[in-house]
């Protein structure tokens, strides 16, 4: 066994409660590396953190809406405390509307997603970036979509904040690579976490799982562990002149 390739890193994983998310906090924590468990989920977070340390890893979970200023500050807050420094942030938390036409989409439910997908990455920008300057650098991840590469109708207004998601990290790098601040996205396709059905915006059954698979070449949906797999190269030394890219975690599907 080589060094674990984290080993010494201090991280905040977003949403990390279920889904992508967990498998990012548990791989990272495999690798050495202290995890600050962030979710608005209470018990699914603490079950994650428990589990991490259970195991012999470093985590603490701290409860936050990523969409909330004094929230995003209370994540920095939680990782000086616990672990004395943060090198790495990974942006997962996310939401979607229901799969449906796009004037169905009501202008609440219009801000929430933008709140949660699009704001979340200005308030850790801003409550972060700080302290990696005066740190000597560090690393964003920011977890978008292929729905903001290759937009599917139903998912008009999601794939428009995954856009965003995109764009955004890709000009963070481009100001903040002077400052040794990499900002790199991973984007994966249609994955088996609490927001399935919603992406497909019909029930989750195999029939309908087949219409979604016929898309993806490689015949399967993404697993959080293939997620977990490409923001732990970003996030680690081996990417240490990778910014600005957007890896595809799709089985093809932007083919």
């Amino acid at each position: 066994m080589g060094t674990a390739r984290l080993q010494g890193k201090v991280a905040i994983v977003t949403g990390a409660g279920s889904g992508f998310g967990q498998g990012i906090a548990e791989r990272f924590a495999g690798e050495g590396c202290a995890v600050i468990v962030n979710d608005v989920a209470h018990a699914a977070g603490e079950r994650v953190a428990a589990a991490i340390r259970s195991g012999g890893g470093q985590a603490q979970f701290v409860h936050g809406d990523v969409s909330k200023s004094a929230d995003v500050a209370q994540l920095l807050a939680a990782a000086l405390q616990h672990f004395g420094r943060l090198h790495i942030v990974v942006n997962n938390a996310g939401t979607t509307h229901r799969n449906q036409p796009l004037l169905g989409v009501d202008e609440a439910e219009f801000d929430r997603i933008y709140a949660v997908n699009v704001k979340s990455i200005y308030l850790t920008a801003q409550h972060i970036v700080p302290y990696f300057r005066r740190a000597g650098g560090g690393v964003f991840v920011n977890v978008a979509s292929t729905a903001g590469v290759r937009p599917r109708p139903g998912l008009v207004w999601y794939n428009g904040t995954k856009g965003a998601v995109i764009v955004t990290s890709k000009g963070m790098a481009a100001e903040l690579g002077p400052d040794r601040i990499r900002v790199n996205c991973v984007n994966p396709v249609i994955g088996e976490t609490g927001l399935l059905e919603q992406f497909m915006g019909v029930p989750d059954t195999p029939e309908n799982r087949a219409r979604f698979l016929a898309t993806i070449p490689l015949g399967r949906m993404s697993k959080p562990a293939d997620i977990a797999n490409a923001c732990l190269f970003l996030a680690s030394d081996e990417a240490e002149f990778i910014t600005g890219v957007c890896l595809e975690v799709d089985g093809g599907r932007c083919v």
